[in-house]
């Protein structure tokens, strides 16, 4: 009998390309955040050392937020609600055509498991007529563990996600566009499909990377490897 699987899909740069306009958008908002958090906590809050904290906390906890509320006390749904504000969200998106269809053609659940918060990925996936073929989201808001914060790439947080929904690993399928989610996915023994579509690539396949796919509509050809 064929191995039914679950997918866990991210969203920015996997099922939409956000660096074409939201990503920009979104580093401007959180640069103007994070400037007036600076200033209002007497700190250096001239472009580069602003830019360099948004970069800096990404890097090191998997999201910005994590280091503005640990470092700086901000409240999460006010950063996540403000950095996620854009003038015509509908205009900014640019995604593979047919992606419905192809979702109907994966046999198995879906679910979204995104570092993006839950108003904007609900927002995003509606846009892109999608909202009916996931049967679960997981935004940053569900990515809590032991009262911290644990977005991806975290492996507590990716363990806490089966043992919630009584999957095991060998089940899923984890299709995003970071090489470290996808080494964390596979170290729990998840396969893993790296979609490189909206990002230059010049990089070999890495061996916690059972496929690499430049366009989603490539996914059918390997179901019988990631059945395995």
């Amino acid at each position: 009998m064929a191995r039914k699987l679950v997918w866990l899909f991210d969203l920015d740069n996997t099922l939409h390309n956000a660096s074409h306009a939201i990503f920009p958008a979104i580093n401007r908002n959180m640069n103007a955040l994070i400037e007036r958090v600076l200033q209002e906590q007497d700190l250096p809050s001239h472009p580069d050392a602003v830019n360099d904290i948004r970069v800096r906390y990404w890097q090191r906890y998997g999201a910005t937020l994590l280091g503005m509320v640990r470092h700086h006390g901000v409240r999460a749904s006010d950063f996540l609600r403000d950095a996620h504000q854009f003038d015509n969200l509908s205009d900014m998106i640019r995604a593979e055509r047919g992606l419905g269809r192809l979702l109907r053609r994966l046999p198995g659940r879906k679910i979204l498991l995104t570092n993006a918060p839950r108003a904007y990925a609900h927002a995003v996936v509606r846009q892109l007529g999608l909202h009916r073929h996931f049967v679960e989201h997981v935004p940053i808001e569900a990515m809590r563990v032991h009262q911290q914060w644990r977005p991806k790439p975290s492996k507590l947080l990716l363990h806490r996600v089966l043992r919630q929904r009584g999957l095991s690993a060998a089940r899923c399928v984890l299709v995003e566009d970071s090489l470290e989610n996808l080494k964390s996915a596979k170290s729990l023994g998840m396969r893993t499909v790296w979609f490189s579509g909206f990002s230059p690539s010049f990089f070999f396949r890495p061996a916690y990377a059972d496929v690499q796919v430049k366009s989603l509509h490539k996914l059918p050809a390997y179901l019988s490897r990631l059945r395995r």
